[in-house]
């Protein structure tokens, strides 16, 4: 007997016909009886959004984070009786879970909340009932017993949470599409899917701008060795396998070309090249839960320094009057900001075997008039920040020269 945790977004489970269709999956999943199913699920479409709005709307723009967590939480509570209801009335036993009731147990940060602990005794005791258990996902409870929640796209985190605890065989992700794509489709329709990415490729991915997990769901995923199964809401076909490095049978020079245009540079001129400095500056950016992207550091010949880094775009605006006020204290020349800016990035498991990845994109980026100003570099990804108006010329063209094309252009083996 087979152990499946699944898991539906919000557009899966947008609308009651939705909501049954994904009972009727979750039917065939489980194959008459011989497999196992627990089901996480995601809030509606647009009910967060919309809860979001109620606690803005009489709590201001920063409502009490306790309460926020309280209110948002209901969304899921929502969806999991929903859920259970349509698979009742296709004759399966079902029975729901709030993140309190399923143990899933967080820290105390409230809104952004950190997975501690889950015990599963009572979701398996469901499951040996030969039930589904329909799970919440997305929230928890802190020691104290208050309501917390992970934070958007906190339910693919749940699913995984979930899987390596069970030990499940599989955690099928399913979303609106039908899996990764080398690129984002509308941007590149030559773009393809691939059938297995390795897990530290789909982290790159995920953090540098593809859409299709979150960060910390592959992060955990990677630690407990969950294989992740993403395929679509929409049909049956194969989607996405991601898995350790050693299942990737084909090392793609580049698998995937990203692009992320949610981020903002601030350049701090005429920093004093002394013990402290970079301290001074960054230090209020962390105690602000900023979180500082991309750094560059640029020595002149008079001893002063040029730092240039990327924060995400919301903290933009906090980011510079933060770091402006640093560089009163320090004695800068000047602190300039720039939101127009897109961080492109490719990524791939052969780039660890491969010379003159780098350059080959440095030079098809110059082909088609495209100027870099930050480059990072990691063992299997190259990223480059450049003017957001070249974002989607950039992803076609770095597409075209490493993923359409291949090797067409020889790449020295290291």
């Amino acid at each position: 007997m087979g152990l499946i945790v699944q898991k539906f977004g919000g557009t899966s489970v947008g609308d009651p016909e939705r909501i049954r269709a994904v009972a009727e999956r979750v039917v065939r999943s489980r194959a008459g009886g011989e497999n196992r199913v627990a089901v996480v699920v995601s809030a509606m479409a647009g009910e967060t959004d919309a809860l979001v709005a109620l606690a803005r709307e009489l709590g201001g723009e920063s409502p009490d984070p306790r309460e926020y967590d309280a209110l948002v939480s209901t969304g899921e509570q929502k969806t999991i009786a929903l859920l259970s209801m349509a698979l009742q009335s296709l004759g399966v036993p079902a029975c729901s879970f709030t993140g309190a009731q399923m143990g899933m147990r967080t820290d105390a940060s409230h809104t952004r909340a950190r997975i501690e602990s889950l015990d599963a005794h009572a979701i398996r005791r469901v499951l040996d009932q030969g039930a589904v258990a329909v799970l919440a996902g997305f929230q928890g409870t802190d020691d104290d017993g208050n309501i917390t929640t992970l934070g958007r796209g906190g339910s693919d985190t749940s699913a995984v949470a979930v899987a390596a605890a069970l030990e499940a065989d599989v955690c099928e992700i399913y979303t609106d599409v039908d899996g990764v794509y080398t690129t984002d489709p509308r941007v590149v329709p030559a773009a393809r899917k691939l059938e297995r990415v390795s897990f530290d490729e789909m982290l790159e991915m995920a953090s540098l701008g593809a859409k299709v997990l979150q960060t910390r769901s592959v992060k955990f995923a990677k630690r407990y060795a969950v294989p992740l199964h993403v395929r679509s809401s929409f049909h049956d076909g194969e989607g996405t396998w991601v898995v350790p490095e050693e299942e990737v049978m084909e090392r793609l020079v580049v698998s995937g070309v990203t692009f992320n245009t949610k981020e903002a540079k601030i350049r701090v001129r005429g920093v004093k090249d002394q013990p402290g400095v970079a301290a001074s500056l960054f230090t209020p950016l962390s105690q602000a839960e900023i979180v500082v992207d991309m750094i560059i550091q640029n020595i002149g010949d008079d001893g002063s320094t040029d730092l240039t880094f990327t924060v995400p775009r919301d903290d933009y605006e906090r980011a510079l009057e933060l770091a402006r006020r640093a560089a009163a204290d320090i004695g800068v020349e000047a602190v300039e900001g720039d939101e127009a800016i897109a961080k492109v990035s490719i990524v791939g498991l052969g780039m660890k075997d491969h010379a003159g990845v780098a350059s080959r994109m440095f030079r098809v980026l110059a082909g088609e008039g495209i100027n870099i100003q930050l480059i990072s570099t990691s063992e299997i990804k190259v990223s480059v920040v450049i003017e957001e108006k070249y974002a989607e010329l950039a992803v076609r063209a770095l597409h075209a020269a490493f993923v359409e094309a291949g090797a067409a252009e020889p790449l020295e083996e290291s």
